[in-house]
């Protein structure tokens, strides 16, 4: 540090360390060279994590002095929310951190020269607070100087991993006892700290978070990837307007499925003496016209007509139809549209998804109503076919006419045939499944 900083307050640092940010970030043109630019971007990345060691330090010692309170008569993290614009989640990890680097000082110390970087301070500071409590400081400290030689060659999920690792290291002789007790040790926090939380995100989407023990998530790992990579497209997938699927979308899809096949199968257990069911409430006209404007009546999110078409096709509902005053028409009792008679004879006649290319088997398959039932469809065997979830998204109608969507109708001999889009086939030549044998193929 030069003579003329040193005189400085802190305050006034910051307030040098924040004009320097302004030069660097203007319009200059400096045109450095490749290997200027990555030296550069390295330096910056090590001058960050010096800073970011000092804030947590200082939060620690914020919170260490009870500045916030003698000010303001509140708790630090409370401080930072309102300050900072912080989560408590946010406010409290930068004091924990903080607090962390001043338990391990030499670990602290590497951090303030901004030799690791912040996400490997936190990795390391996890496997240190892993350690055996009968260590003494002496190990401790070796532990320290070990952990800071791996973060030279260790990102932060390598370094996460290294606890049975430095203990062999530390205590052979114990090793093995000590890890087995430090995975059981983990096992039991693990489950202590399970839960799965659903929240709306107000734009239409439910956000999940969650945490399980390793070895029950496994199976609801693999069973989600095995949905995943069964969900696969078909003829569709000539389209251009096709939607691209990501891995991660490809999963939901997957997660989707399998609690469709689940819903399919009334795997679902009892709840409050009836299985789970969604309530569809509406006005009579909009019952009659469209559908439109339904609605979850538990959640009180809005449902989009599209959805709510698709659901009327095949599902279990308990109508009940108010009138223009809100008066109860009728509260009928919960029946499916599709009745068994005809769901089996759908299957029968399908053998599973109509949409060619397509592999769905019925029990994992929608009956759709080809003229609407908000249109007045009927619901009758000529006027279904299976389709799987996917394709009953894109084969679903509109109302406007004009619109260029897949279509299906029932030909005379009841074969189920796809008529693509313009965008696709400018001759719009129907096409079947190939289930349904080579002489009625085209």
């Amino acid at each position: 540090m030069d003579e003329g900083c040193a005189q400085l307050s802190d305050g006034q640092l910051v307030a040098h360390l924040d004009a320097v940010l302004d030069a660097l970030i203007d319009d200059r043109l400096r045109l450095p060279t490749d290997a200027e630019q990555l030296g550069l971007l390295s330096e910056a990345l090590r001058v960050g994590a010096r800073m970011v060691a000092w804030q947590r330090r200082l939060a620690a010692g914020v919170e260490c002095s009870e500045a916030a309170w003698r000010e303001h008569r509140t708790s630090t993290t409370t401080w930072l929310m309102d300050a900072g614009r912080l989560t408590a989640r946010e406010a409290g990890y930068l004091i924990k951190a903080g607090q962390g680097l001043e338990r391990f000082g030499v670990l602290g110390s590497a951090a303030a020269r901004g030799e690791v970087a912040p996400a490997q301070t936190d990795a390391m500071i996890g496997v240190l607070r892993d350690l055996p409590c009968d260590f003494d400081e002496g190990v401790v400290t070796e532990a320290q100087h070990l952990m800071v030689g791996f973060a030279a060659t260790h990102n932060s999920a390598e370094l996460r991993r290294l606890s049975g690792h430095l203990v062999e290291v530390l205590s052979p002789e114990t090793a093995e006892a000590r890890e087995a007790e430090r995975l059981e040790r983990e096992l039991r926090r693990a489950t202590a700290n399970r839960y799965l939380e659903f929240h709306s995100d107000g734009r239409g989407s439910v956000l999940m978070r969650g945490s399980l023990p390793i070895a029950s998530a496994e199976p609801l790992i693999r069973m989600v990837d095995a949905y995943a990579a069964a969900e696969k497209r078909a003829l569709d997938a000539r389209d251009p307007y096709a939607e691209y699927v990501s891995p991660t979308m490809r999963r939901a899809d997957g997660l989707l499925a399998m609690v469709g096949h689940h819903g399919q199968q009334a795997l679902a257990p009892m709840n409050g003496g009836d299985r789970p069911r969604i309530v569809v409430t509406m006005s009579y006209d909009k019952l009659l016209k469209q559908c439109v404007d339904a609605g979850l009546v538990g959640r009180g999110e809005s449902l989009a007509p599209s959805a709510a078409r698709q659901l009327l096709c095949d599902a279990d509902l308990l109508p009940s139809v108010l009138g223009g005053q809100l008066e109860v028409l009728d509260v009928g009792r919960a029946q499916r549209l599709v009745t068994p008679a005809i769901r089996a004879a759908l299957e029968v006649r399908d053998g599973g998804c109509v949409f060619p290319g397509c592999d769905k088997p019925p029990e994992a398959s929608h009956a759709h109503h080809i003229i609407p039932w908000w249109a007045g469809g009927p619901t009758a065997l000529s006027n279904l076919v299976l389709l799987c979830p996917h394709h009953h998204g894109i084969v679903e109608p509109g109302h406007d006419p004009t619109t260029d969507r897949w279509t299906v109708r029932l030909r005379t001999d009841g074969i189920p045939e796809i008529t693509p889009p313009l965008r696709v086939d400018t001759t719009q030549r129907p096409r079947l499944h190939a289930r349904f044998g080579p002489p009625l193929r085209r």
